[in-house]
């Protein structure tokens, strides 16, 4: 194993606070000790580099900068590297001036930024072991990454030692999963469940379990990892109506601690962690190294696409969105969940945008497409009548949910962009209100928000219909699940894109715009904030510890201190982040 270091900007320490130790200073670990933790993990250990630096000086090199650029945009292959994220920004470390993106000029030096020194890809609970007691025991700033699909930074920090869980692909379904418990403690009735390894992404999933004939709850992006921040953070997927939140669904976790030991948290034990890992949000408590979850049947599904296109913008556009809100509750209501996805200004070619909507509502173990199509009909009529358009209305049954999985989800989500989102949810009260008059009811009063947002090319606003159902059902679960999901209808979030020669000046414009302009617009629309879904928010949130958890923090808190007293697992905008700067390396209180 050889270092290859960039020349560092040694940071100052805060006044009166310690400081995770750094490259330069006299705590740092020498080449052998680095050597030595090499051999402890079998030569798992790996010095890093940005992904694009062969597209840049010092070290361009033109063979293998094509074969990046080729693949940027690719998750898969972003997922599998180390020294890639998928959202390209958090690779950057605009405080220090760093920055290595695809894309920009091969002129200007590639910087480490925010990605990490060194990357421990590790096979086993015994490698994350040796790398958290090497971490603590050296006062290193530890990240834990599984694929980089991370909204808000998590994945990455600056000057840190990486726990890169993306070969942990183990999957096992059983019959009659019993869950561990203490000696003197009855073990409960066995059910249905499966065991996932912390690397293991989601298209992995659905092609695995399609073909044992079970499902689990999960999401809808191909290479999100199911046993990291997605569960951790809560989940929620088109099967929540059915099923509730993937937290909810949470049976096991294994885990290593602060310590460096390996413990089994569930409802018989560590009962503590069992409630802060679901829902309590991933990177903060430990490296998880499996989760255990609910498995069930394969179910049929119908699929629905609804859309309609203008040439532009304009009020005849807004009105299709706004006749869409009015029909939400009632699809809803019949067990239907999905997306919808609102593009002002779409590119469709070099020197031609549209104004598009998209819709894909999904009815789980339904099997009559007539059915569906007699409820979305009434959709389709309400958009025709406001637009004048014929919206396309598509009806597909699928024999269950892995096929509709493969045949809609290729296995690779496009990424590599350089963005920020924002975010609320919506609550079923709010569609349910009935305190308006006729220009301000609810579906106009979100579609008025949703237009103001003013966005730019290509940059979208996601709408997503997964709350209801048993997501609201199960709000007796006890876990660290934000409150206010129990109350949402729909998770409404917007995407904001710039270039990779976007200055950070502008940039910083552009997420100040989200927070303090965007996002207000969204906070609103109801007279109590229901705050956001923690694993797609804005990356700047200001109160984030009553926005993710609501009255659930100070309990996640308490938890946290102590069960990792020392800070050593700090995850941005985490559970204990507020006692640290920035990039988690000085404390600040």
């Amino acid at each position: 194993m050889k270092l290859w270091l960039p020349a560092v900007s040694f940071l100052p320490t805060v006044f009166g606070a310690p400081c995770r130790c750094q490259p330069g200073q006299a705590c740092w670990p020498t080449d052998d000790t680095w050597a030595s933790l090499n051999s402890s993990i079998d030569g798992n250990l790996a010095a890093v580099k940005p992904l694009a630096s062969p597209c840049h000086v010092p070290d361009y090199n033109a063979a293998e900068c094509a074969f990046v650029e080729s693949n940027t945009h690719s998750s898969t292959f972003r997922s599998s590297f180390p020294g890639a994220l998928q959202y390209q920004n958090w690779g950057a470390w605009p405080e220090q001036d760093e920055q290595c993106y695809v894309g920009s000029a091969k002129s200007i030096p590639c910087a480490q930024g925010r990605i990490s020194l060194y990357a421990a890809e590790v096979e086993s609970a015994k490698h994350i072991q040796e790398v958290v007691s090497f971490a603590s025991r050296h006062n290193l700033r530890l990240v834990v990454k599984n694929s980089g699909h991370d909204l808000l930074g998590r994945s990455s920090a600056p000057r840190s030692l990486q726990i890169f869980t993306h070969k942990l692909k183990s999957i096992e379904v059983v019959d009659s999963f019993v869950p561990s418990t203490p000696d003197n403690v009855a073990a409960p009735p066995g059910v249905s469940a499966v065991t996932f390894g912390a690397g293991v992404q989601l298209h992995e999933m659905y092609a695995y379990l399609g073909s044992k004939g079970r499902m689990a709850v999960g999401g809808s992006a191909n290479t999100v990892g199911m046993s990291g921040g997605y569960v951790q953070g809560g989940g929620h997927s088109v099967l929540g109506w059915l099923h509730g939140m993937a937290s909810d669904n949470a049976l096991e976790f294994k885990l290593v601690l602060a310590d460096g030991s390996l413990v089994t948290a569930n409802a018989y034990q560590n009962t503590d962690l069992f409630f802060a890992l679901r829902g309590g949000g991933g990177g903060s408590f430990g490296v998880v190294v499996s989760v255990t979850v609910n498995a069930y049947p394969d179910y049929p599904v119908i699929f629905a696409t609804v859309n309609y296109t203008t040439a532009t913008a304009d009020a005849q556009f807004w009105q299709g969105v706004e006749a869409t809100h009015t029909h939400l509750a009632t699809i809803n209501d019949h067990g239907g969940s999905g997306y919808y996805k609102i593009t002002p200004v779409a590119p469709i070619s070099a020197t031609e945008t549209a104004s598009v909507f998209n819709m894909m509502l999904f009815f789980i173990n339904q099997t009559d497409p007539q059915t569906v199509s007699s409820l979305a009909s009434p959709l389709v009529t309400s958009i025709h009548n406001a637009t004048g358009l014929a919206p396309a209305l598509d009806v597909i049954p699928f024999p269950s949910l892995s096929s509709m999985y493969s045949t809609l989800f290729a296995g690779n989500d496009t990424t590599g962009v350089l963005g920020q989102v924002g975010s609320r949810l919506i609550s079923r009260a709010f569609f349910d209100s009935s305190d308006f008059s006729e220009s301000a009811s609810p579906a106009s009063r979100i579609t008025s928000a949703l237009s103001d947002l003013q966005l730019g090319p290509a940059e979208y606003i996601q709408g997503c219909l997964v709350g209801g159902g048993q997501v609201a059902r199960n709000r007796d679960v006890d876990s660290a699940l934000n409150p206010a999901w129990r109350e949402t209808m729909l998770h409404v979030m917007f995407t904001r894109f710039w270039s990779p020669n976007t200055s950070f000046a502008e940039q910083e414009a552009i997420t100040r715009n989200i927070t303090h302009e965007q996002v207000s617009r969204l906070k609103a629309l109801e007279t109590r904030d229901m705050g956001a879904y923690l694993n797609e928010a804005d990356a700047n949130e200001p109160d984030f510890r009553q926005a993710f958890w609501g009255e659930t923090y100070e309990r996640l808190y308490e938890i946290k201190a102590a069960r990792d007293p020392e800070g050593l697992f700090i995850a941005r905008l985490g559970v204990g982040s507020e006692d640290w700067d920035e990039d988690g390396l000085c404390r600040v209180q």
